[in-house]
């Protein structure tokens, strides 16, 4: 894998650091054309706004799938460097929309009753504080499980400060918390926290005497056709990748796609992919392709909670997917954001009509609310142009 040239050290924050943390199926490459028309004008100008905007990314791709085509819009460029335009095929950090891959693994293990949704920490993880014992797998998918941020541990955040590049033992990444208390009795309300997602990914290895890495490729990554999908300890990123960048005028955007490595995030946060898998994944996540109805139904319990950055229009969440209610209808997905990108995933909830939406610097409340506003809204006229509605 080609090295970067040597470049400066990137204006990484702690504060930036910790928001890292905090990711029929066609392939959407093989017949994609740029969306045409008045319709894809409109997107293409609100594309080209975001791209445009105090602070906003040097590229953005958006893969719109139905029935019958794949529209791609792009602004920008996949690297500031060469100047390439973005593709479908490209690598990128897909962020907290890695924990709608960890529900996948633990729905599909409900499904064949390996697990169960009431299956607690204790039973599975006995190893665990003793305080957590009573926390229920559903309530780790929906995020009302109380548990403490190990992102938000003030050792972790020393540690990738330090070395932005250290290696985490990802199984132990709760250790971190270990010593705090839930933040809420089980169950009472909500709260997104990156140690669910780790909790998930441990209660389905614990019940099943298999690396989480492989039941992703076994339940999700083959039976969606996901090829190009990876869930990597390390820093690289394969070829050829979407480059990520931290942007804070009036200094010149900072390519940051390979300062963090993926341990200290695993499941949570940690997997790579492209526009294209992620179209594949997400119609057939959303859509209830790898799991039967009475699981679906459960995922589909509905709670007030917004994904971290919240998505399009009005959030709820389930478990492991929100729905994202607009004024052209609701769909079905996932958001995230990392150093250097911030994503949605979202379809139907039949899966046949998918948005992927990806832009190349980290947009949330806390770095960039202005930007996080405009997103949101084109990013609801994307949703509107999927379903044919104004």
């Amino acid at each position: 894998m080609p090295r970067r040239t040597a470049r400066s050290r990137p204006r990484l924050s702690a504060v930036a650091l910790v928001a890292a943390c905090v990711a029929a199926l066609t392939p959407a490459g093989a017949h994609a054309s740029t969306a045409p028309g008045p319709e894809g004008d409109q997107l293409q100008r609100r594309a080209q706004e975001l791209v445009d905007a105090p602070g906003g990314p040097p590229g953005l791709i958006a893969v719109l799938r139905d029935e019958d085509r794949t529209r791609v819009v792009r602004a920008g460029v996949a690297d500031l460097a060469t100047g390439r335009p973005p593709e479908t095929d490209d690598h990128m950090r897909i962020a907290s929309t890695a924990k709608a891959f960890s529900a996948a693994v633990a729905l599909t293990l409900v499904d064949r009753h390996a697990l169960g949704l009431d299956d607690t920490l204790g039973r599975r993880l006995p190893q665990l504080p003793d305080a957590w014992h009573k926390v229920t797998l559903r309530q780790l998918l929906q995020h009302t499980s109380g548990l403490p941020d190990y992102t938000s541990s003030p050792a972790f955040v020393r540690e990738v400060t330090a070395d932005p590049h250290h290696h985490f033992d990802s199984r132990r990444l709760l250790d971190y918390v270990a010593g705090d208390p839930l933040a809420f009795r089980p169950g009472s309300r909500y709260h997104y926290s990156n140690s669910d997602n780790i909790a998930v990914a441990l209660m389905a290895e614990s019940a099943t005497g298999t690396p989480y890495e492989e039941l992703l490729r076994t339940l999700v990554d083959r039976p969606l056709g996901l090829r190009s999908t990876s869930l990597p300890q390390g820093y690289r990123l394969p070829e050829p990748y979407l480059h990520g960048y931290d942007v804070a005028p009036p200094a010149p955007p900072q390519d940051v796609s390979e300062e963090l490595g993926a341990s200290g995030v695993w499941a949570s946060g940690g997997i790579v992919s492209t526009p294209a898998d992620l179209t594949r994944f997400v119609r057939g996540y959303a859509g209830g392709a790898l799991y039967g109805a009475g699981v679906v139904g459960e995922q589909r319990r509905w709670i007030d909670g917004a994904s971290q950055p919240a998505g399009p229009g009005r959030n709820a969440a389930g478990l492991g997917i929100f729905r994202y209610t607009t004024r052209c209808g609701a769909v079905l997905g996932h958001t995230g954001n990392f150093p250097g990108y911030t994503q949605l995933i979202a379809a139907t909830p039949d899966g046949r009509r998918s948005l992927t939406f990806s832009i190349t610097t980290q947009t949330n409340e806390t770095l960039k609310p202005d930007l996080l506003r405009q997103l949101r809204s084109v990013q609801e006229d994307f949703v509107c142009a999927l379903l044919n509605r104004r």
